[in-house]
């Protein structure tokens, strides 16, 4: 594991609530936010879970093995080696592309700016693609493992998990430079990571099979 020295002292993540775990849905492999619902990728496919209740309004059978994201229309989701895009009306696959690791080593993703960025959990990268192609576009170098991606008033934030250490850190986007450190509870790991626009972050706890709401820092 690669040193946190000369990084932010990292401040406590705020937990403010936990969902879950749900019936067979034993872990959670990636999460994102449609402006009303989460949305948290589980062996099971996707669930739309309302954040107040915290009820599951519907659920998408599909290949659901890591990061998910929204963009406005259309559902995003890694499956193995591709990303597959979901009309979430119908739960049909409209179309893919390839992940860019090709390998099914990618964890996180998100979208903004006109592109999809997909964390890459053991290359320690977020690569910026094309989401009608899958051309890189960019690639931003991480320390940690990244496990979650997300972008939020032009701030783009990714989670870390390793060994039993988990973080939500603010990055430059240009250069990968760690602004901001949130450190997890002990022991508890964030798998996917989305902002809901506001105040709030929902974290995918993995094999926990728990999805946490964590307070977004309030900018100066």
């Amino acid at each position: 594991m690669a040193s946190n020295e000369g990084l932010p002292e990292a401040r406590p993540a705020e937990v403010v609530r936990e969902y879950g775990p749900y019936p067979g849905a034993p872990a959670v492999h990636g999460v994102s936010h449609d402006g009303d619902r989460v949305w948290a990728a589980t062996a099971l496919g996707l669930l739309a879970i309302d954040p107040a209740s915290g009820e599951v309004r519907r659920t998408l059978p599909c290949a659901a093995d890591a990061g998910t994201a929204f963009d406005g229309r259309h559902l995003y989701q890694i499956a193995e080696s591709r990303i597959d895009k979901i009309d979430p009306a119908s739960g049909q696959v409209v179309g893919s592309i390839p992940a860019p690791s090709g390998q099914g080593s990618d964890s996180g993703l998100t979208w903004a700016e006109g592109s999809l960025w997909v964390g890459q959990y053991r290359d320690r990268k977020i690569v910026q693609i094309d989401p009608e192609t899958g051309a890189v576009r960019r690639t931003i170098e991480s320390n940690r493992f990244v496990t979650g991606v997300t972008w939020v008033d032009g701030e783009l934030w990714h989670a870390t998990w390793e060994g039993d250490e988990s973080e939500l850190r603010r990055v430059d986007p240009r250069d990968g430079q760690v602004i901001e450190r949130l450190a997890m509870p002990d022991n508890v790991g964030v798998s996917g990571l989305e902002s809901d626009g506001a105040d709030l972050f929902y974290c995918g706890g993995g094999g926990s099979g728990k999805l946490r709401a964590v307070k977004r820092p309030a900018r100066a």
